[in-house]
């Protein structure tokens, strides 16, 4: 049996599977690789290759054919990222707020003229969708403390607040957002909206400058008197609570194989580094320090590797209206906490590796080491993680 073989059988993953991955791999590779280190020096968003990305079928995986789509399962989303965070993880996690908080959040939960309207162009990636939720007061908790309103006057919604932290914010077209449409009902007074970039009293207040996935590009919005169609409210109006946690679970089932393709490329790095530095007349990873450090971390990616695999399985199932609750909140909560603490743990021990050239900003791995700290916020923090792990357990 071919080494290929084997590892395909380790993995967990089918022949169909595997190439995917492995064209994922090389696409990403030939396209968004050259691309990381102008995102990374000058946060610079390379506009064009969302539209390469769609026209090659990387958006839209779970959309069916006839809307645009691949017509393939969330699984298969989860190796794509996979895959482009090994070579560009900046425009993963854009990916990510594109093709998952977005266009499958909207797939999920939309009206049939609304998916009609919206996902052909999310799917080829001349859309590019964001999510709006967090908010300046309102992080860990996003519905309770949310203070962004929407109230109807006629044909329209019209939505006054902020949103802070948002992915793809300052590039974005289509907007899935949620407001309070009931004050007096607190997190079950919530509404979605799908709010497109030119509506009027929708701005962009600011572009954030971050520590890492600098490309990424994240931003401050603002809805001033922002008039919003009622055929833009997604679902019922006060229902929006629903597409919330349906949505977080399938998120935090997403940005775990993004942590995977992190931390597959430190590894990847570091063994090429032990390879080929050489100190004491002899390459450095023939020092039994070294060796250790390499083995731990490949044992560390390969727990990721089937935690995460386990999780995407299982959020393949996942009804709708489903999520916020049961095994599978308890499941993708824990998946994207190992993940992304795990990742951590890789990404310390490979700056370690490297040594001075690891410290040095311009470095890959020093690239990757300046990402790890946000996929351990993002998503709901590892404390929250922990909170709906305990909660599950205890209920």
């Amino acid at each position: 049996m071919s080494t290929t073989s084997v590892a395909r059988i380790f993995s967990g993953l089918s022949d169909l599977e595997a190439e995917v991955l492995d064209q994922a791999d090389r696409f990403a590779r030939a396209e968004l690789y050259p691309l990381a280190p102008r995102m990374d020096d000058e946060e610079w968003w390379p506009e064009e290759a969302f539209k390469k990305v769609g026209a090659n079928g990387y958006f839209g995986v779970t959309v069916p054919a006839e809307l645009g789509g691949s017509g393939l399962d969330l699984f298969t989303s989860g190796l794509i990222v996979q895959a482009f965070a090994r070579w560009n993880h900046a425009f993963a996690l854009s990916w990510v707020a594109h093709e998952n908080l977005c266009l499958h959040n909207i797939l999920r939960n939309a009206s049939d003229e609304q998916k009609q309207r919206y996902l052909p162009g999310l799917s080829n990636g001349t859309l590019i969708g964001a999510l709006g939720l967090t908010e300046p007061g309102a992080g860990s908790d996003a519905l309770g403390s949310m203070r962004t309103t929407a109230r109807r006057e006629g044909d329209y919604y019209i939505l006054n607040g902020s949103k802070i932290f948002i992915t793809n914010g300052p590039v974005a077209d289509v907007l899935l957002v949620y407001a309070k449409t009931d004050r007096e009902k607190g997190a079950h007074g919530i509404s979605a909206f799908i709010v497109e970039k030119d509506m009027p009293g929708f701005r962009v207040a600011q572009k954030l400058v971050k520590m890492g996935f600098r490309g990424s590009q994240t931003g401050e919005l603002v809805f001033d008197e922002c008039r919003v169609p009622v055929a833009n409210l997604v679902g019922e109006e006060n229902q929006g609570v629903k597409v919330v946690m349906s949505g977080l679970d399938l998120e935090r089932s997403m940005i775990a194989p993004l942590c995977l393709g992190i931390a597959e490329r430190a590894l990847e790095l570091s063994v090429e580094y032990a390879k080929t530095r050489q100190q004491f007349g002899k390459p450095i990873g023939s020092f039994q320090m070294v060796q250790d450090k390499l083995a731990q971390m490949y044992v560390w990616v390969e727990s990721m590797r089937v935690f995460t695999y386990q999780t995407l399985r299982a959020a393949n199932h996942l009804e709708e209206g489903g999520g916020g609750r049961g095994e599978i909140h308890k499941l993708t909560a824990g998946s994207v906490m190992h993940a992304a603490n795990t990742m951590n743990s890789v990404l310390d021990a490979a700056v370690q590796v490297h040594g001075g050239t690891g410290y040095i900003w311009e470095s890959e791995i020093n690239r990757l080491y300046r990402a790890t700290k946000l996929l351990e916020i993002g998503a709901g923090t590892t404390e929250v993680r922990k909170i709906i792990i305990s909660g599950e357990l205890l209920r």
